[in-house]
């Protein structure tokens, strides 16, 4: 995007007043997308997003700015402009830049980008048939689909040699959600299939029909659910999306965002028993063509597979690149932005509960009397404590050993730390699931997962009395 000569003369200026790293940013951006109200098309088009983003290190300060001008003028100017922030004399001077070699973890052949946008409305409109024909109380269904194709560029420097990175990153994402009303009665229900990968995935790989008919049908069956008892007993967690619990309530605390500034309830875990022994847990951004998947950070590291709790001891955190001066531990690839415009720091990529020994039938079986949660809604948490409270969008009761009538209002109350001591059965049966996490450096694209779960003992909410 930019030349090796160019991206000299920028680092050099950013270097000018003693910064000890200067990186530069580039990206080129391909979106595209396309919504469905009722069978009807409301939007489709596409957009372009360029611009740059410079970024200054001196020990532990940070200056960041943005610019969407990629001319020289304008890029040094934005350089010097963040350079007189510090009030220092040179440390060295960028004399040439070498080109890195990048991995490649998402191969893609038949990109999203190049398939008409009649097909992605086609597509759309079969997943709103098949929803549409569930149940006549199905009065609003949307579908969407959405992809962007984004080109990057890192030009980085904390020596005479600096670096060059090229990358390209390139998602897409199937929406369907459907909404039920009876008798004044309002329920909805959503899935959001999504990937790093190519048009074969969502034409021909994903059973989209299914998902399209299990939408309609979960929506259909809230609205017959009796209100959710209220008190403390078992939870078992359904595997996949119900990862989103272990994502809030304690993964953004083993984020260096956080424990860098003693912002966290896990700040001085590493090495402390933070779970029970049969929990282990990673962050895995190599996991081929996945949601949450990259070839490098925003920095250029190399996307790597970080293991965060071994058998119930905090074992390390996800470190970008700063806030590693902070803690001493070096940078392990997960620094992450949405665009340009963001300075970027320490995210999740596809985080997850790793299988333990047990079948997630038998964890069922063997509770007598709980709740059976299936999907999340939304939710709040406090990083800083942990403290949490989650809505569940599909939940059940068990009695005897099987899952009986759904409920309604069901909301989990706890803490991370108390979450994880209390998990006592985990399955084999690790799955995940698609969302967009928001923070600091934007909104970006993260797979959560788990394996079934059981936490022994958990305060639920609900308006249904006591449970029995």
């Amino acid at each position: 995007m930019i030349s090796k000569s160019l991206a000299i003369d920028v680092l050099n200026a950013a270097l000018a007043t003693g910064g000890d790293y200067a990186e530069i940013y580039l990206e080129d951006t391909d979106s595209g997308s396309v919504l469905l109200e009722n069978g009807k098309v409301e939007t489709a088009g596409r957009s372009k997003r360029y611009g740059a983003g410079i970024r200054i290190l001196k020990g532990t300060a940070s200056v960041y700015g943005y610019t969407s001008d990629l001319s020289k003028k304008s890029l040094v100017s934005l350089a010097g402009g963040l350079a007189n922030r510090f009030d220092g004399k040179r440390l060295f001077t960028v004399a040439k830049i070498e080109r890195q070699r990048v991995k490649t973890v998402n191969r893609i052949h038949d990109h999203i980008k190049d398939v008409p946008i009649e097909d992605k409305i086609a597509l759309c409109r079969e997943c709103h048939d098949v929803t549409a024909g569930v149940d006549k109380r199905l009065v609003r269904i949307q579908n969407s689909f959405a992809d962007d194709f984004k080109k990057i560029e890192i030009f980085s420097a904390e020596g005479e040699i600096g670096k060059q990175f090229e990358n390209t990153e390139e998602h897409g994402r199937l929406v369907m959600a459907a909404l039920a009303s009876d008798g004044g009665k309002i329920e909805t229900s959503f899935a959001g299939p999504g990937r790093c990968d190519g048009w074969h995935w969502f034409s021909k790989d994903i059973d989209r029909k299914t998902i399209a008919r299990q939408t309609g049908e979960k929506a259909i069956m809230m609205l017959t659910a009796g209100e959710c008892p209220s008190g403390r007993f078992p939870v078992v967690i359904a595997n996949g999306w119900g990862g989103v619990l272990f994502h809030e309530a304690c993964g953004h605390s083993l984020e260096a965002t956080a424990t860098a500034k003693k912002l966290s309830v896990f700040s001085d875990s590493v090495g402390k028993q933070i779970a029970n022994p049969i929990v282990s847990a990673y962050d895995d951004g190599t996991i081929p063509n996945e949601w949450g998947s990259n070839n490098i950070d925003s920095e250029g590291h190399p996307t790597q597979k970080n293991q965060l709790i071994k058998d119930g001891v905090c074992v390390g955190f996800l470190v970008d690149k700063f806030n590693g001066r902070r803690l001493n531990m070096p940078a392990n690839g997960v620094s992450r932005r949405q665009s340009y415009r963001y300075e970027p720091t320490s995210r999740m990529s596809n985080t997850y509960i790793a299988p333990g020994k047990d079948k997630a039938e038998d964890i069922v079986k063997d509770t007598k009397l709980g709740v059976y949660v299936a999907n999340f809604g939304g939710g709040s948490v406090n990083p800083t404590t942990g403290e949490f409270n989650f809505s569940a969008s599909e939940a059940y009761i068990i009695r005897d050993g099987k899952i009986c009538e759904p409920v309604r209002g069901c909301t989990l109350i706890g803490s991370g730390k108390e979450v994880l001591m209390n998990i006592d059965r985990v399955a084999d049966d690790v799955a995940l699931g698609q969302g967009m996490c928001g923070s600091l450096s934007g909104s970006i694209p993260v797979n959560v997962g788990q394996p079934t779960i059981r936490i022994k003992e958990i305060t639920v909410g609900g308006r249904g009395g006591r449970l029995q």
